[in-house]
């Protein structure tokens, strides 16, 4: 290695160092509680009964390569990709709940929020996918975690609920600041194993969550909701004491009706398909598209592996998520949207692409809507070129 890379290695780790002990004192300060805590006792027992439990923490479905942490900090402060976050600003549909106080007629709605917050109204069940109505997706005030816009409907216009189901741990799934209002309601949480010692250190108290392994299912509002595999990882401690410490997963909705998938966080793997098989075929699936490069490939599945997941569990419309909120990784804002809907086209997927805060009724044939701009830096009010694959 030459002297000028190992000088620039030294200095990475310095700044990386720097950084972490500052985001420390000012998470202290602010809010400890947010990193939340680890399991204990009786559920601690139960989690290390899991097929997935291994060697004092849960196993992927695959094994995965680690990006390593400095190749990954060389490279995020390296990064020149621009428009990584909108110029002007996203406006989203404002949203009330008057708007969900009738049931859809179809019997299935889904409301996209930003990036993975959905709400999914099936069969009569009104259900909440991993909310976040905080302004950071970090435990502290940290500028680049800040969302591009302010949430479509208040927290306090939510509809009824039959359950709030949770993915996994990561600071954009799992949202101290919304968790906490959700604790003063009477809310049921779903959640994989070990996230419940979050829920509780927050307030939830024990009895209004509930915990599940892969496959592991329950009723809730008339509906089934099973928990499924998926490839990714889990952790809220900045120093990585707590990876891999609870569950991560999917989610299918299954009603008398309908049903549909969302995939939580995960990377590609052969377990998408017998989802398919044994709970498919879906109205909707909900993927994740954003977030993504080579050294994540084993975490995140990314645009074209999104379409070809969704073709896997047997999906009739995919609506794609975790994009268009936050700013978490190295490709522009609108990239992620822009390579599904090509990929889409190229492999015959029918693509709802709603603007933040839009509903969307499969039996309505939604058609991909152009909300963004054809190129990130297009000012807001000037007429967008739609590309040939709308």
């Amino acid at each position: 290695m030459g002297r000028g890379r190992r000088i620039l290695r030294w200095a990475l780790w310095l700044l990386a160092a720097l950084t972490v002990g500052l985001a420390l004192l000012g998470f202290t300060a602010a809010n400890l509680s947010a990193v939340g805590t680890r399991a204990e006792g009786a559920r601690l027992a139960r989690m290390e009964r899991s097929p997935q439990w291994s060697d004092g923490q849960f196993q992927d479905v695959l094994p995965r390569v680690e990006p390593d942490l400095l190749a990954t900090l060389e490279r995020w402060l390296s990064d020149e990709t621009a428009h990584r976050r909108p110029e002007p600003p996203i406006v989203p549909v404002k949203r009330s709940r008057a708007d969900f106080a009738a049931p859809p007629a179809s019997g299935l709605r889904v409301t996209w929020l930003g990036h993975s917050t959905l709400l999914v109204e099936l069969d009569g069940a009104t259900l909440l996918l991993d909310p976040v109505w905080g302004e950071y997706v970090a435990p502290f005030a940290y500028e680049d975690a800040r969302r591009f816009y302010p949430p479509p409907l208040a927290f306090g216009e939510l509809p009824e609920l039959d359950g709030v189901l949770i993915s996994h741990d990561h600071y954009d799934h799992l949202d101290y600041p919304t968790v906490v209002d959700l604790a003063r309601t009477e809310v049921r949480f779903f959640v994989p194993l070990g996230v419940g010692a979050h829920l509780e250190h927050w307030g939830v108290p024990g009895d209004r969550i509930t915990e599940l392994d892969w496959w592991g299912e329950v009723e809730a509002g008339g509906v089934r909701l099973v928990m499924t595999p998926a490839r990714h990882f889990s952790g809220r401690s900045l120093l990585l004491t707590d990876r891999d410490c609870t569950l991560w997963a999917g989610w299918a909705i299954v009603g008398p009706e309908h049903r549909v998938f969302y995939s939580g966080d995960t990377a590609m793997f052969p377990g998408l398909a017998e989802i398919g098989r044994r709970l498919g075929p879906f109205d909707v699936t909900m993927i994740e598209v954003g977030a993504y490069n080579q050294l994540w490939a084993d975490v995140h599945l990314g645009p074209e592996q999104a379409v070809d997941a969704h073709r896997m569990l047997q999906g009739e419309l995919m609506i794609p998520v975790h994009w268009g909120l936050f700013d978490l990784a190295m490709h522009s804002w609108t990239e992620p949207i822009e390579r599904v809907l090509s990929a889409a086209r190229r492999r015959g997927v029918r693509v709802a692409s709603p603007r933040p805060g839009e509903s969307v009724e499969p039996v309505e044939r939604p058609e991909p809507k152009r909300w963004w701009p054809q190129r990130p830096w297009q000012r807001a009010d000037e007429a967008p070129v739609v590309s040939s694959h709308l």
